[in-house]
C-alpha cells in the first residue's frame, strides 16, 4: 500500500488556558477540538516536524487508510484513502523514516475539528448559523496551539497547496521563527478576481437553496442542491478542461441520475453532475461556506500585520527562511502568473527562493495526482 498503511485520527481539545479561543473577526469559541493525524516519529530535538496544510475540502487524513473517524458521518471511500498517500510515507517525498509529518483538519471543518456542525456549548445543539467567521490567521493560530502541545517550537517545513498554500504564507509571515522551509504549491499572494467571482457564485448557490434555512438545517433536509451546484462551479477550476473532457469521454465517472427537468446527454454534463452528487456524500454546506469565505476574504497583510506597507515589508521578516514555490503550467485556478508575483516579492525582500514549474495536463489537481513531478524537488529542499 502506498503511504503509511492503516491510520487513526487523533483529537486534541484545547486546555482551559487557551480558552476562550479568540478570533480575528471579533468572535470567540469556548471549546475547540482539532482532529489530526501524524506519521513518523518526532525526534528528541523535536526539529524534524513537517506541517501539511490540506486544500479547501481536504481532511486531516493525508496518508494511508483510515476506515472511519468517530463522530464523522460523511466519511466515504474517497475520504478513507489518504489524499497525499503518494507523498507521505517511508522513502517518499515526505519520508516518514526521517520526518514527523502532521496534518490537521482546519478549524471550521467537518472531519472532527470544531466547526458549524459541532455541538455549541451554549445550546447543546449544532452551532449552525452561530458559528463565527474565521480567517486564515485563525486556522494557523489554532494549529500552533497543537504544535505547542506536541513540543514543536520550530518546524523543519510547512507545505500546502491551493488554499493550503495561503495558510503556509500566513504561518511563514505571522510566525517566521516557527518555520525553516516554506513550500506553497499552486497558490499566491491574493485571491484573484476570477476566484472571487467563482467563490461568490458558490456562496449564492448554497444560500439560495431553500433547505439551507439560514445555516440551521441539521435537524431537517440539508441544502444538497445548493452544495452540489457549488461544487460543480468550483470543480471546473481544479481540473484542466482537456483532462475533464478526457475523463468524460472515458466514462470513468458518470452520473446515474440527472437534474430534475433536464436530461443529461453529453459526457461533460454527466461528469460534472457526478462530481456534484459525489461531493454530498462527504462534506457539509456550512463548513464549505466558512472555508469559502476564508478564501474569499484572504488578505495577507491585513491578517498578519496591517502596519506593513507592502508585501515586501511583510516578507522582510522571513530572511531566515527558504522557499520552494511550485507552479502548474495548466492551472486555471491559480494561474502561474500568481507565482510569478510571489517570486518577485520574495526576491525583492531578499528571501532565498526557488520556483519549479510542473508541466502537467491535469491542471490544479496535479498536486494531488502526480507525486513524481514534485518528489525530487521536495527531497532536495528537505535535505534528503
Amino acid at each position: 500500500m502506498v503511504g503509511v498503511g492503516p491510520t487513526k485520527t487523533q483529537f486534541f481539545a484545547f486546555p482551559p488556558a487557551e480558552l476562550p479561543f479568540r478570533l480575528s473577526q471579533g468572535g470567540h469559541l469556548d471549546e475547540v477540538t482539532l482532529a489530526y493525524e501524524t506519521y513518523g516519529e518526532l525526534n528528541e530535538a523535536a526539529d524534524n516536524a513537517i506541517l501539511v496544510f490540506h486544500a479547501l475540502t481536504g481532511s486531516q487524513h493525508a496518508s494511508g487508510w483510515n476506515e472511519g473517524v468517530p463522530g464523522v458521518a460523511r466519511w466515504n471511500d474517497e475520504c478513507q484513502r489518504g489524499w497525499w498517500s503518494g507523498f507521505i510515507g517511508p522513502g517518499l517525498a515526505l519520508d516518514t523514516d526521517r520526518f514527523f509529518v502532521i496534518s490537521i483538519n482546519y478549524l471550521g471543518g467537518c472531519y472532527g475539528s470544531t466547526g458549524p456542525g459541532s455541538p455549541n456549548p451554549s445550546t447543546g445543539g449544532p452551532y449552525g448559523s452561530a458559528f463565527p467567521d474565521i480567517r486564515c490567521i485563525d486556522v494557523v493560530n489554532s494549529q500552533l496551539v497543537l504544535l505547542d502541545h506536541l513540543g514543536i517550537n520550530r518546524l523543519h517545513a510547512a507545505i500546502g497547496a491551493s488554499v493550503g498554500g495561503l495558510l503556509v504564507l500566513v504561518l511563514a509571515t505571522a510566525h517566521p521563527h516557527r518555520i525553516r522551509n516554506v513550500i506553497p504549491v499552486a497558490a499566491g499572494l491574493e485571491t484573484t478576481p476570477l476566484q472571487f467571482l467563482h467563490n461568490f457564485e458558490q456562496t449564492v448557490a448554497i444560500l439560495n437553496d431553500p433547505d439551507f434555512a439560514g445555516g440551521d438545517y441539521y435537524d431537517g433536509p440539508h441544502p444538497d442542491r445548493g452544495l452540489a451546484l457549488a461544487r460543480m462551479i468550483g470543480h471546473k477550476t481544479f481540473v484542466s478542461l482537456d483532462a475533464m473532457a478526457e475523463r468524460a469521454r472515458g466514462g470513468v465517472m458518470v452520473a446515474r441520475d440527472h437534474p430534475e427537468g433536464y436530461e443529461i446527454t453529453h459526457p461533460l454534463e454527466s461528469y460534472l453532475w457526478y462530481q456534484g452528487q459525489k461531493f454530498l456524500q462527504r462534506f457539509d454546506a456550512n463548513t464549505y461556506l466558512r472555508l469559502m469565505w476564508l478564501w474569499q476574504h484572504f488578505d495577507l497583510i491585513a491578517e498578519v500585520d496591517p502596519a506593513a506597507a507592502t508585501f515586501e515589508d511583510l516578507f522582510a521578516r522571513c530572511v531566515d527562511q527558504q522557499y520552494l514555490v511550485f507552479s502548474i503550467d495548466s492551472d486555471v485556478c491559480y494561474y502561474p502568473e500568481e507565482q510569478t508575483k510571489l517570486m518577485r516579492v520574495l526576491k525583492h525582500a531578499g528571501i532565498d527562493a526557488m520556483r519549479i514549474t510542473v508541466h502537467s495536463e491535469k491542471g490544479h489537481d496535479s498536486f494531488l495526482l502526480e507525486p513524481e513531478f514534485y518528489t525530487p524537488h521536495l527531497q532536495q529542499i528537505l535535505g534528503a
